[in-house]
C-alpha cells in the first residue's frame, strides 16, 4: 500500500476509520479469536547495540544487569507454564546484535528451539541479525516465526540507533523469508517519529512480499537511563488509529497489541480488538517491561465475548506474491544495494 493510500486512511474521522478496519478484519478473520502469546528473555541484558529506547543496552545505566543465556531446563519450565496458562505461541528473545552459525550460544539456542517445539506451540525467537545459513538452521530446529521489526521510518531510522542500518533489518527479514519462516514484524510508537514517519514504517511492511503473518505495534514504555527515557507516553487513540490502519493495510496478518498495552484502559483495548487487533502478548512481563496480568487479560476477554485461539505449530509461511518485488522499493534518497537487486530504485 502506498504512504499516499495510508495518509488518507488514517486521516479520516474516527469511527469512519475504525469502521473501514472492522470491516475488513470481520472478512479475513472469523470467530473472535485472539491469539495469546508469552514472551521470555532467555538472555537480557549487555547489548552491544545503542537502540535508543531499548533497556538492555550495555551503553546505558538502566538498572538491568547483563545475564548469561537461561538453562534449558528453565526455559522449558517457562513454557510449560506458559501452555498451560493458555498461551498458543511461545516466543524466546535474546540481547544479542545476532548469532553466528557455529557458535556455541547459536547451537545452545537450536538446541532450546528443539525442546520447545515438540509442546505443541507455535515457536518465535527474536535474536538480532541473521544470515542465511542461521535462518536456516533456525526453521530446521523447529522456529514458526522470526521476530525482527523495523521500529520506525527508513528516514527516522538513524535517529534511533547507529550500531546497524535500516537495511540491515530488510536483510534479517529477507533471510528469514527466504528459510520458509514466517516474519513477526512491526514498530514501535513514541520514538520522537511524527505520524507520517508511522505511516512510511507500514508502508514498507504492507509492502513485504510476502507480507508478515504478524505485525506487534508497540508503544515506547519509556526507561530511564536511555536516550528516550523522558519521552512523552503514546495518546490512546493514535494508537488505536495505527492499530486500525495496520489492519487496512495487512488484513491477513494478526495484529498483535504489545509493549506499551499497560497504559492502555480495559475501554482503550476493547477499541483496539474492534478496530483489527487478534493478537497479544499474554504473562505478566514482557521482555524487561511489565505488561497486564493474566487474569486480567482472560476476564477482559471474556467480557468482549472473544475466545483464545488455538495453536497451530505447523502452519505454512505466507508465500510471496509472483511479479512483485521480494522487499519494498525504496526512495532515491535511501536507495539500497539490496533493494536495487530486486528490482526496486
Amino acid at each position: 500500500m502506498t504512504f499516499a493510500d495510508l495518509h488518507r486512511i488514517y486521516h479520516q474521522p474516527f469511527f469512519d476509520l475504525l469502521k473501514q478496519a472492522r470491516a475488513v478484519h470481520d472478512e479475513h478473520w472469523t470467530g473472535n479469536e485472539v491469539q495469546l502469546c508469552t514472551l521470555l528473555s532467555i538472555k537480557t541484558g549487555g547489548c552491544s547495540e545503542d537502540c535508543g529506547y531499548c533497556a538492555q543496552s550495555a551503553r546505558y545505566s538502566t538498572g538491568v544487569q547483563a545475564e548469561k543465556l537461561m538453562p534449558k531446563e528453565q526455559i522449558m519450565e517457562r513454557a510449560l507454564a506458559a501452555r498451560a496458562s493458555g498461551s498458543t505461541r511461545f516466543c524466546m528473545g535474546a540481547a544479542w546484535k545476532g548469532v553466528r552459525k557455529g557458535t556455541q550460544k547459536f547451537d545452545q539456542v537450536l538446541d532450546i528451539v528443539r525442546d520447545v517445539s515438540k509442546l505443541g506451540m507455535e515457536v518465535c525467537v527474536t535474536l538480532g541479525q541473521l544470515g542465511a545459513e542461521e535462518a536456516t538452521d533456525l526453521k530446521e530446529a523447529g522456529v514458526t516465526a522470526y521476530n525482527h521489526n523495523v521500529d520506525t521510518s527508513p528516514e527516522h531510522y538513524p535517529n534511533i540507533v547507529s550500531t546497524h542500518t535500516f537495511e540491515d533489518r530488510l536483510s534479517t527479514i529477507r533471510h528469514a523469508q527466504d528459510a520458509g519462516m514466517s516474519v513477526c514484524c512491526g514498530g514501535i510508537l513514541g520514538l520522537g517519529e511524527t505520524i507520517e514517519d508511522r505511516l512510511k514504517m507500514l508502508e514498507v511492511i504492507s509492502n513485504f512480499n510476502p507480507q508478515p503473518e504478524s505485525i506487534p505495534i508497540n508503544a515506547l514504555m519509556p526507561i530511564k537511563g536511555t536516550p528516550m527515557g523522558d519521552n512523552e507516553v503514546v495518546d490512546s487513540f493514535a494508537f488505536i488509529r495505527m492499530i486500525a490502519v495496520t489492519r487496512i493495510a495487512v488484513p491477513k496478518a494478526k495484529v498483535r497489541l504489545s509493549a506499551g498495552r499497560t497504559n492502555l484502559s480495559r475501554e482503550a483495548q476493547a477499541l483496539a480488538y474492534f478496530a483489527g487487533a487478534n493478537s497479544i502478548f499474554y504473562g505478566d512481563k514482557l521482555l524487561t517491561a511489565a505488561n497486564p496480568r493474566a487474569n486480567e487479560d482472560m476476564k477482559l476477554l471474556r467480557d468482549l465475548g472473544l475466545a483464545a485461539q488455538q495453536p497451530n505449530p505447523d502452519m505454512e509461511a505466507p508465500e510471496a506474491t509472483e511479479g512483485r518485488p521480494l522487499m519494498p522499493c525504496c526512495t532515491e534518497e535511501h536507495a539500497c544495494e539490496m533493494e536495487k537487486a530486486n528490482g526496486c530504485c
